[in-house]
């Protein structure tokens, strides 16, 4: 039996790797007790900025934050989008320099822990290293299945592809059920991401809401049939490996 995670501030954290690697009641003690720090961004902040030398790994203990790399001439793409229990920098015990703008969506508080306290977990606890590489091979997979997104689903796909996993990402991290109306994305943020006009994107919202799949609320979203959803996207979760233990 999946030994059950500790409760304290570096809780979500532990869930969130608990959802794919087996940790031991020691490891998972090992992992509580690091020692860290607290910091919070207001929406829009930058958290982590291309170019810089990282030295600390922030962990997002609530809020949303998103990875965007942008163009000279000041075309933006979302990259990745990161829920609570995320490592946002695991990259930077291989690899110093940030090859991306990391910022805050919504209002943000962070864990901070220094990479050389990650470091020394990695090398003396080979399940904690090997959680850590799994977490990272899975955020590599998101990545290939966002390209496959924008270069060969249509917009309406897109959309409903994108919302199918925030469904199950949320749902392995956060036994109460956060909303997504709790992801207040604007539509030209969407647009960033899914790589559509604003205009485009408030039409596949409405086509969305007119067939039943989800339900608008202000700037939120709430999926109203993720059945319907997962149909119109033809969505499947391998790419997310839920429930890695046996892998």
């Amino acid at each position: 039996m999946q030994p059950r995670p500790m409760v304290g501030t570096l809780d979500l954290f532990l869930r969130k790797l608990l959802s794919h690697s087996l940790l031991s009641t020691d490891d998972q003690a090992a992992i509580a007790a690091l020692p860290h720090s607290r910091r919070r961004f207001d929406a829009n902040d930058y958290i982590l900025r291309e170019g810089d030398q990282s030295d600390a790994c922030p962990i997002l203990l609530s809020g949303f934050a998103y990875r965007q790399k942008a163009t000279e001439e000041g075309g933006r793409q979302i990259v990745a989008l990161k829920i609570p229990g995320d490592a946002l920098d695991f990259q930077s015990m291989y690899v110093r320099t940030i090859d991306h703008n990391l910022q805050a969506l919504t209002p943000v508080d962070l864990i901070i822990v220094a990479l050389s306290d990650f470091e020394k977990l990695v090398r003396s606890r080979p399940a904690i290293a090997r959680a850590v590489i799994v977490d990272i091979l899975i955020e590599a997979s998101i990545g290939r299945e966002w390209l496959l997104n924008l270069g060969r689903r249509n917009a309406l796909a897109r959309l409903a592809h994108l919302l199918c996993e925030m469904h199950y990402r949320l749902l392995d991290t956060h036994a109460e059920g956060l909303d997504l109306r709790d992801v207040p994305m604007t539509q030209e943020q969407l647009a960033d991401l899914l790589g559509l006009t604003p205009v485009h994107i408030n039409r596949t919202l409405k086509e969305l809401e007119r067939r039943g799949a989800v339900a608008r609320h202000g700037r939120g979203v709430r999926i109203g049939n993720i059945v319907a959803l997962r149909a119109l996207a033809n969505f499947s979760d391998t790419y997310l490996h839920r429930n890695n233990h046996d892998g």
